[in-house]
């Protein structure tokens, strides 16, 4: 049985290749900085506005609810008129709706530009993985590109908290969406001299129904995951789940009858594909439901200003980064899948060192936690992505890359619905509101940490003393559960990779042309 390991070299990628490898970076850092700088903008935002919880959740949400709903439309798309077409198109409404989210006058306005940046979002990531595709044949040279392309990412995740930390100590929170312009820029005027345009030679035409039919499967069904795990399960939230189970199996039929699918269905038959897929989702879930905690437990628990909370993160994101590029050597020593489960195990192992930190989960502590779990979700990122682009032919790259962020997406939003709902349910029980607030004041901080802040700050000093203890003990009640439950998935995930791989070498799609010429 083949091993997977990877003995080619990367002698025939010509240098222009890595050049443009370095342009497509700067949406990746972009769509990173975007996600974490909000987290740590948002009490701040919530200072400002005082929305309720719920909204304080969509603020966050939509913009991945969004994205993920177009992810699989845009990647078909991309593959018809020209990848850098798309990316060029995405790229300038990014920048122009980031400036009106800067100026958002109120929490609902910020939660429809956050939805239009995601629409302009889905043409962006998809994109820049299936250019990367098409750039590097050499299946060697392709999987460091990706390591870089992954590393690109993991230091757009550690600069948006400190460079947002930097603006939000000098400046109002809407700097946090305005750092999007000087990124974005250079990508408009390198990309169409740097990268070379790629597309389906045989593409077919667009199918409006499919487009439909993906938008009112993925939007109900998050909607109704949100819905539940925050306000428990009702009538609406079984009929949009139903709506959408339905719309996806009508989304299916219609590509399995289709000539030319948007998305090739038979992709998910490959188990080394459909696991990868699966392990991005779940590592993903754990990781993001983390963050949402970590970055308000550093703030509105330990005390830290935005900045100094963003730094506590910095170490684990460069070990992410020298785990996603040692991976790649390790990778041509080792089965692939051996090295993706490894990596899996490590973000389980950080989880775990969490819950046995959570008595006095110190700023030491969070950092060995995160260190162990980034490193692990370096390595597991690197090679799942690669064995997802690797498993089709180039032209249908697009569609394969928008499956793979439509993982990571849709894990983002039930990472932060479900462990962020936990958070906040576990506060909500134990959180004791002091006697003497007004009616209003009571309500904001029996409904999140952020409220009890807001309130603190203008309660009598006895009041707001015993307000914050009680609010950051009740906060912390769920650390315990959160941990088990993204241990878990991390460790299911591990298991499934390691099953199917050995069940099904992966089998990189440009061997497979090779061998029929």
């Amino acid at each position: 049985m083949s091993t997977g390991v990877d003995h080619t070299t990367e002698t025939t990628t010509p240098r222009s290749a890595w050049v443009a490898l370095t342009v497509l970076m700067l949406p990746v850092m972009l769509i990173a900085v975007d996600n974490t700088v909000l987290t740590f903008a948002l009490p701040l935002i919530a200072a400002d506005f005082r929305p309720p919880a719920t909204t304080q959740l969509w603020i966050v949400d939509v913009y991945a609810l969004v994205l993920a709903a177009l992810l699989v439309a845009m990647g078909s798309l991309g593959d018809r008129i020209g990848r850098r077409r798309l990316l060029l198109i995405g790229t300038s409404g990014f920048a122009v709706v980031s400036v009106a989210a800067a100026f958002s006058p109120t929490a609902e306005t910020l939660v429809a530009a956050r939805a239009l940046l995601g629409v302009f979002g889905a043409m962006l990531m998809p994109s820049t993985l299936s250019l990367l595709r098409n750039i590097f044949v050499n299946a060697s040279a392709r999987r460091l590109a990706i390591a870089i392309w992954a590393s690109g990412f993991t230091a757009g995740s550690a600069l948006g908290p400190i460079v947002g930390g930097v603006l939000l100590q000098h400046f109002h929170w809407g700097a946090v969406f305005l750092i999007a312009v000087p990124i974005l820029l250079p990508l408009l005027i390198l990309a169409p001299r740097l990268v070379p345009e790629s597309r389906d030679p045989n593409p077919g035409p667009l199918d409006p129904i499919s487009v439909l039919l993906s938008l009112a499967a993925m939007l109900p069904i998050v909607w109704a995951i949100k819905t539940a795990a925050h306000d428990g399960i009702s009538t609406a939230v079984v009929v949009a789940a139903l709506i959408g189970v339905t719309s996806a199996a009508m989304f299916i039929r219609r590509q399995n009858r289709s000539a030319t699918p948007m998305l090739d269905m038979k992709l998910f038959s490959s188990g080394p594909f459909s696991s990868s897929i699966l392990a991005n989702f779940l590592s993903i879930v754990g990781l993001i439901g983390f963050l949402f905690f970590i970055s308000q437990h550093l703030q509105l628990v330990l005390g830290l200003s935005p900045l100094t909370a963003g730094l506590v993160t910095l170490p684990g994101a460069v070990v992410s980064v020298i785990g996603g590029l040692a991976v790649v050597k390790l990778a041509k020593r080792f089965a692939p899948y051996t090295l993706m489960t490894a990596g899996l195990l490590l973000v389980a192992a950080g989880f775990l060192m969490i819950l046995l930190f959570r008595h006095n989960l110190s700023v030491i502590a969070v950092v060995i936690s995160f260190i162990v779990l980034e490193l692990g979700v370096g390595m597991s990122q690197t090679l799942s992505n690669d064995a997802i682009v690797s498993s089709v032919p180039p032209a249908k790259s697009g569609a394969a890359s928008a499956v793979s962020e439509t993982a990571y997406e849709l894990g983002a939003v039930v990472g932060t619905a479900t462990l962020g709902t936990i958070f906040t349910a576990f506060y909500r029980n134990n959180v004791d509101v002091p006697a003497g607030l007004n009616a209003a004041q009571t309500s904001a901080a029996a409904e999140s940490i952020g409220g009890a802040t807001s309130v603190a700050a203008t309660a009598p000093q006895p009041l707001a003393e015993a307000l914050m203890t009680s609010a950051r003990t009740a906060f912390d009640s769920g650390i315990a559960p959160t941990a088990i439950i993204a241990s878990t998935l991390a460790v299911a995930a591990a298991v499934v990779v390691s099953v199917s791989f050995r069940r099904s070498p992966v089998q990189h799609a440009d061997q497979q042309e090779h061998r029929t010429h």
